[in-house]
């Protein structure tokens, strides 16, 4: 386990083992289509891989699916659980599972809910987190140790 502080002074704690006793709230995508990354652009928050919130009686996977397709229309073709974290920020605790997802088709869509839509990219920025067009999510270690462990695991297709 991973433990540091993020930029808003929370402390996160990622972990590349998922533990069966671990009930994550919320869903993180990391998304590959035709190599490149697939992102969608939120109102408020800018870019970031898809994800959010696991519905009452809806389990990871489907929320899974349901997030990237709510958000950037794209139809998954690999799943990949790869781990989980948690940011603890005073008296609130967020649990997100991680996720590594390739891509088999992008499907226009009327309505993309609150973000823009999708976003392919064929390089993350290296200094992502001087980059205001990227979301606080992008912006701590969780993103950079979770692109490693997907070349570890040799996920990603070069």
């Amino acid at each position: 386990m991973v433990n540091f502080k993020d930029q808003n002074g929370c402390l996160v704690q990622l972990a590349f083992e998922r533990k069966s006793n671990v009930k994550p709230e919320h869903i993180w995508v990391v998304c590959r289509y035709q190599q490149e990354w697939l992102l969608t652009n939120h109102k408020v928050r800018g870019l970031e891989f898809p994800g959010g919130k696991i519905e009452q009686g809806e389990t990871e996977v489907e929320a899974v699916h349901r997030e990237v397709w709510e958000e950037t229309g794209a139809l998954i073709e690999e799943l990949f659980d790869i781990g989980h974290y948690q940011v603890r920020c005073t008296d609130e605790i967020i649990s997100k599972a991680i996720y590594f997802a390739t891509i088999s088709a992008i499907q226009k869509k009327e309505d993309y809910l609150e973000t823009e839509g999708p976003v392919l990219i064929s390089t993350l920025p290296k200094r992502i987190e001087a980059d205001p067009a990227y979301s606080f999510i992008m912006k701590d270690q969780v993103l950079k140790l979770t692109l490693e462990q997907l070349q570890t695991k040799q996920l990603l297709k070069v």
